[in-house]
């Protein structure tokens, strides 16, 4: 059986030039789609297949029929068999898609408006994108700018938009064999033609006057299109090369070599911390003899009987150190896949697919984490810390996505997720990633806790007052500075791939950035818990406060996608707005879980290691 292509959420996608792009209001699709309803017509019949990268190319012969998608925010709908492309079939033909008549001045008010902010078209044919050739500045490089412009804004006629209602289609085609092709690019030259709209097609937009939508009568549209076959030496296998165009790569090597150059001089200042300070600390302590009648404590072996003192509310935060483990192992195995090539954007939603996944069957790691390390701070109740581990964090997520499928749907967005897969995630989460957490809780509790290095005292000992930097909050927020500055740059670029329709392809970049935020989150949760040790701060201090710290991050990941979309995103509804903050808020949850664990499990080894190297009498 055949399967159809599946559809993004956004029709028209605002963009300026090589500039960010802007994001599309959930509510507005509605009236655009009734105006530009030929749009939507160009989608012909179904997709033959899908492929994952490399493995299955889609050979055409002379006139076959080639499909063009559309990503609309509103159900695609197809046309008669009248009107197809045809693999090397009607070159250069003149053809006229479509005439709607009768658009109002407030549709047309709308469409301007829309011209005015720059907004862009999405086609789909054979899983590349529809694309404009373009020079880059700078490099003098030629790329393919995705998407192409819904009209012309640059004021030829009075300062006023002109639509685009004719479409240059050129489809490069390579040649596996003399008989088969493949298509290799996808190039589209939008183009304004204006006068009578009802008469025979006219493609020739050289001494054409541009289409000036009134505003204050009706009037109708002709919307036109020419297709043109090239052939082309690029091979199926590259033939995304010149759609992933990284702009300016020195940006990512400028930021990746300053966060080395950050987490370099963190390591050697938390080795020096730990090999010269601890260890003559330790030398010092164990230098003084049994026999002698006082031994004086200073410094952080001052809470040597309190520092494995179980904290309280141990439950959520062996949960949360849980989550965390599974959605490191989720992203290690993703990135993974990534490196390989996997998650081609050729090959639609995967990224989302194989990141669903792995969390399912990584249930077994967050239910083992959760246990020992709830065993470990003394905790008992196994049943309820495995149920929990298994079932808070999806429910979490599962209620803020369904809040924000909710304005999706109130607003008549095909971008909303089906109730079929809303479902099938279900059935994912509590059918699969659930027993799996079972079975890891289980196992985790066979293991038993992870005995103490040093014994707690019954009586615990008066704090003195600390400084205000180790306070919580403010622990938290300066220990997420340095993460996040090692991240930010490729934040910008991940950002724009989710919010504004860019296409991200540097995983490589991406991974070692990754590597490198958890390299510096676990350092500079070190140093804070060593501070707070010193400070003789031991409630909680590499408990709740190792976790805090690390996840401090999280709050600058919060705060630069709200600049983000100060400066890079117009978002004119209520429902754009909630979406956008929807998705930003589950983002920095998610990073929050990520990095906590990992300054919890950082500030644990080191805690371990310097009080087992200790003689306490």
């Amino acid at each position: 059986m055949a399967f159809q292509e599946v559809f993004i959420n956004q029709l028209l996608t605002s963009r300026k030039s090589l500039a960010p792009t802007k994001v599309v209001s959930a509510e507005q699709p509605t009236m655009i789609t009734n105006i530009l309803s030929p749009l939507f017509f160009l989608y012909f019949g179904l997709a033959q297949a899908f492929y994952l990268p490399g493995a299955a190319p889609h050979n055409y012969v002379e006139g076959d029929n080639v499909d063009l998608f559309v990503n609309a925010l509103t159900p695609m709908r197809s046309l008669t068999n009248e009107k197809v492309i045809k693999m090397l079939k009607d070159n250069d033909t003149c053809r006229t898609l479509c005439v709607v008549s009768d658009v109002t001045g407030d549709e047309a008010k709308f469409i301007n408006d829309r011209i005015r902010e720059d907004y862009a078209i999405n086609w789909l044919i054979d899983g590349l994108p529809a694309a404009e050739m373009k020079i880059e500045a700078k490099t003098k490089e030629l790329f393919f700018d995705m998407g192409f412009n819904l009209g012309d804004n640059e004021g030829k006629h009075q300062n006023l938009p002109a639509l685009n209602n004719h479409y240059e289609i050129v489809l490069r085609y390579h040649r596996p064999t003399p008989e088969t092709y493949r298509v290799v690019g996808v190039l589209v030259w939008p183009a304004s033609i204006g006068g009578v709209q009802t008469s025979t097609p006219n493609c020739d937009s050289r001494n054409a006057q541009p289409l000036i939508l009134s505003e204050d009568r009706s009037q109708s549209i002709r919307y036109t299109y020419r297709v043109s076959w090239n052939e082309s030496d690029t091979p199926w296998a590259t033939r995304w090369d010149n759609y992933l165009h990284i702009f300016d790569p020195r940006i990512h090597w400028f930021s990746l070599i300053n966060s080395i150059v950050v987490v370099v001089l963190l390591c050697v200042m938390v080795s020096m911390i730990l090999v010269r300070t601890v260890s003559r600390d330790i030398s010092r302590y164990n230098a003084i003899e049994v026999s002698e009648d006082v031994q004086e404590d200073w410094g952080w072996k001052l809470v040597h009987g309190e520092v494995f003192r179980a904290p309280r509310n141990s439950l959520p935060l062996s949960v949360l150190v849980g989550n965390g483990s599974q959605l490191m192992a989720m992203t290690i195995v993703t990135l993974v896949f990534a490196l390989m090539g996997f998650l081609s954007p050729s090959n639609r939603g995967s990224l989302a697919t194989v990141m669903m996944v792995c969390w399912s069957f990584f249930g077994s790691v967050g239910g083992y984490f959760s246990s020992r390390v709830y065993a470990s701070l003394g905790g008992t109740n196994r049943r309820k810390n495995a149920f929990v581990t298994a079932t808070a964090l999806p429910t979490f997520i599962f209620i803020i996505v369904f809040l924000l499928n909710f304005f999706l749907l109130s607003a008549g967005s095909s971008g909303a997720v089906p109730f079929g897969t809303m479902l099938l995630i279900i059935i994912m989460w509590f059918g699969i990633s659930a027993p799996l957490s079972a079975i890891g809780s289980y196992f985790g509790a066979k293991h038993g806790r992870i005995q103490n290095v040093g014994r707690v005292n019954p009586i615990p000992r008066q704090i003195p007052p600390g400084p205000k930097y180790l306070r919580p909050l403010a622990a938290s927020l300066l220990g997420g500075i340095l993460p996040f500055g090692a991240a930010f740059v490729e934040l910008y670029f991940v950002l724009s791939s989710l919010f504004a329709s860019r296409a991200y392809y540097a995983f490589g970049f991406l991974a070692l950035t990754a590597g490198v935020v958890a390299l510096t989150t676990a350092t500079v949760t070190i140093l804070f818990t060593y501070f707070l040790l010193c400070a003789e701060e031991y409630r909680q201090a590499w408990h709740w406060r190792s976790f805090l710290i690390g996840g401090g991050s999280a709050f600058w990941v919060m705060t630069y996608g709200l600049f983000y979309w100060a400066t890079q995103l117009r978002l004119e509804s209520f429902s754009s707005v909630v979406l956008y903050l929807g998705y930003l808020f589950l983002i920095s949850v998610l990073d929050f879980l990520v990095t906590g664990t990992i300054g919890f499990f950082a500030s644990y080894w080191v805690i371990r290691k310097i009080y087992s190297a200790i003689r306490v009498d």
